[in-house]
C-alpha cells in the first residue's frame, strides 16, 4: 500500500473530510472518487475510520492508503482525443497541453489524459520507465509512455513527448543538467513594483500539508531561483509576468509568486479566493537540443487570450 499522511491546517478547519481530501490530494481525479476511497476504508482520521461527511479540525491526522498499481500499460486505453500538436518528427512531439488535462492516468482517472490521446495518435512511444520531475530527479513511471517531463493538471502549455527510448534518455539528461530553457507566462494579483527581479528562496515540504511546498530556510530545503520580467500592469490590479525558472522545484513558480506577495490568479492551492476560472500559468516556450540532429531548437506559443483580457482598453 502507498501511504499519504496529511495534517489538517487552519485554513481547512471544519471542512468535510471529502472536501479536504479533494483539495489536498493531487493524484485523485474528483470528489466522487474521494468518497469512493473513503467508503472502501482506505482513509483514516486520527487512526479511526469515518464517513465522507465527517468534519476535520486543525491538527487532525488524515492517512490515505492507496493499493499498489496493478494495471499494465496495455490496459491504458488509446482515445481519439484532439491534440494541439505544435511539432512532430520521427523522434519526438511538442504538444500544447490545455489547462485541466492530466498528463497521465492517476488513481480514479484512467481516461481523458494526454497519455490516452498520445497512445491513439502515435504508433510508438518511449517506454523508459522513468520521467524527470520538476526538480530534475528521475522518478519511476510505469504508466507514462513518452512522458519526459510534466506540467501540473491546471497548467497549460508546451510539453515534450519522446517516441523512442534513445530520444527520451537524451532529452531527460538535458533536464537533469538544466539545459532545457523554459519560459512561463503568469497573470498574478497586484502590481509588481520592479520591472524585473530574482526570487531566491529555498523550498521545502509544507509543515502541515503533504502535497504542498513552502519557502523554507531549514535544513533539507532545496535551493530555488526564479527570474521574473513584467510584461504588463493593469489597474485592476493585476500584472502579466514572464517567469524563467533557474531551478525546477515542485510548484516552484506558484510558491515563489505567492511568497513575493503576488499569487498566480486562480491558484487554489497557494493563492487566496479568486474568481479566475483557471490557474493563470502557461508554459509558453521551450528550447533544447534535438536528440538526433543535436541542433538547438525552440518552440513558442502565443499568450492565452484570457490572460490578456484584463489589459484590453
Amino acid at each position: 500500500m502507498k501511504e499519504h499522511i496529511l495534517i489538517v491546517d487552519e485554513m481547512s478547519h471544519s471542512l468535510r473530510l471529502d472536501v479536504f481530501l479533494a483539495q489536498y490530494l493531487e493524484n485523485v481525479s474528483s470528489r466522487t472518487y474521494v468518497k469512493k476511497i473513503i467508503d472502501l476504508e482506505w482513509v483514516t482520521l486520527n487512526k479511526k475510520k469515518v464517513k465522507a461527511h465527517h468534519k476535520v479540525f486543525a491538527g487532525d491526522e488524515v492517512i490515505v492508503r492507496f493499493p499498489e498499481e496493478e494495471k499494465t500499460l496495455s490496459q491504458i486505453e488509446p482515445e481519439p482525443i484532439p491534440l494541439d500538436i505544435f511539432y512532430e518528427d520521427e523522434r519526438l512531439l511538442i504538444v500544447n497541453k490545455p489547462a485541466g488535462m492530466l498528463v497521465h492516468p492517476v488513481h480514479g482517472c484512467r481516461s481523458g489524459t494526454l497519455v490516452n490521446a498520445l497512445l491513439h495518435h502515435c504508433k510508438k512511444l518511449s517506454d523508459v520507465n522513468s520521467y524527470i520531475d520538476e526538480s530534475g530527479n528521475e522518478k519511476s513511471a510505469l504508466f507514462r509512455p513518452g512522458i519526459v517531463h510534466r506540467l501540473d493538471r491546471e497548467t497549460s502549455g508546451l510539453l515534450i513527448v519522446a517516441k523512442d527510448n534513445q530520444a527520451h534518455v537524451r532529452i531527460a539528461r538535458q533536464f537533469e543538467k538544466h539545459k532545457v530553457k523554459k519560459r512561463y507566462i503568469a497573470l498574478v494579483k497586484g502590481i509588481i513594483e520592479f520591472d524585473e527581479g530574482m526570487i531566491d528562496a529555498p523550498l521545502g515540504q509544507h509543515h502541515r500539508s503533504f502535497d504542498k511546498r513552502a519557502v523554507s530556510f531549514r535544513e533539507g530545503a532545496k535551493a530555488a531561483k526564479t527570474f521574473y520580467k513584467v510584461l504588463k500592469r493593469s489597474h485592476h490590479p493585476m500584472t502579466l509576468v514572464a517567469l524563467y525558472p533557474q531551478s525546477g522545484r515542485t510548484h516552484q513558480l506558484r510558491v515563489h509568486m505567492a511568497y513575493l506577495g503576488h499569487p498566480i490568479r486562480g491558484d487554489k492551492k497557494y493563492g487566496i479566493p479568486d474568481t479566475f476560472f483557471r490557474l493563470a500559468l502557461h508554459a509558453q516556450s521551450l528550447a533544447f537540443f534535438h536528440p538526433e540532429s543535436k541542433h538547438n531548437i525552440e518552440f513558442s506559443t502565443t499568450i492565452p487570450k484570457e490572460f490578456q483580457e484584463p489589459f484590453a482598453a
